[in-house]
């Protein structure tokens, strides 16, 4: 019988960390060795229940060698993500992570990493948005002409805006057209923003409520338009995802790599 993948979960404390830790627990599959928190949290020092786990696991602020972890699944900010970078390269460990908002900066030093251990980050780990991106790639190189409008809706405690996810989506439509994303990335605004430039992507953000999660492509060609639409109906999903591309990385060797691949979209 395979050995479950030794995971530990970075940014344990927060909405997504929580989850990813309850759903770890139950997932044969993996054997969670630490969850870690920043430094104060209240959480620092309580017991966890995990199945098979040797001796007592509890929430820590440090992650023991003797953890023998495989993959580092980060959920933190891009202040936590610096460190939890720098402790995969230090100690080889996979890295999966989902925190958004980074800089150039860090984002250069993710490909950096990927020369010494295996690397999958994503804005979102829905796999059904990874499909809905690949669909969008598709669609966008073979209409290339087309308008292409970006809707989300999330909860009304989100700050940014637009989201990772519909920022992301611009990007993948924008390679796939073998042109930069800001370059064909329309301005938000209001009022008289002008004339829609020809091929552009525009954004459209909603907020309020408790929605989870949900983005539209509307792709507008002369008398016809496609729409592509994926709606998150639980905060599970994301975690779920999470935690499949963490058993998928920790047998792949060094490299970047992308929730597609997870799939098996990696042509």
């Amino acid at each position: 019988m395979t050995e479950p993948v030794r995971i530990a979960i970075h940014g344990a404390a927060g909405r997504m960390g929580r989850s990813l830790v309850e759903l770890a627990r139950q997932d044969a599959r993996l054997r969670l060795v630490a969850a870690l928190v920043a430094a104060g949290s209240d959480l620092e020092g309580t017991p966890l229940r995990v199945p098979a786990a040797p001796g007592a696991l509890a929430y820590s602020t440090q992650l023991p060698e003797a953890a023998r972890a495989q993959v580092l699944i980060d959920f933190s900010s891009p202040a936590g993500f610096d460190g939890a970078l720098a402790l995969c390269r230090a100690r080889r460990i996979a890295l999966v992570s989902g925190s958004t908002g980074l800089s150039g900066a860090q984002h250069a030093a993710l490909e950096a990493a990927a020369t010494e251990i295996p690397v999958l980050h994503a804005a979102n780990f829905s796999l059904g948005i990874s499909l809905l991106t690949r669909l969008l790639r598709v669609a966008a190189a073979t209409l290339p002409q087309w308008d292409i409008e970006i809707l989300e809706a999330h909860h009304a405690r989100k700050l940014d805006a637009p989201s990772g996810t519909a920022l992301a989506l611009g990007d993948a439509a924008a390679t796939a057209r073998g042109q930069r994303a800001d370059a064909l990335m329309q301005q938000l605004g209001h009022g008289r923003t002008g004339p829609r430039t020809p091929g552009g992507i525009g954004f459209a953000v909603l907020r309020g409520g408790d929605v989870v999660g949900e983005h539209s492509v509307w792709l507008l060609g002369p008398g016809e338009r496609i729409e592509l639409t994926h709606r998150a109906g639980q905060r599970d999903i994301f975690a779920r995802g999470a935690l499949a591309a963490a058993h998928w990385l920790a047998a792949r060797p060094l490299g970047r790599y992308a929730l597609e691949q997870v799939l098996g979209l990696d042509d």
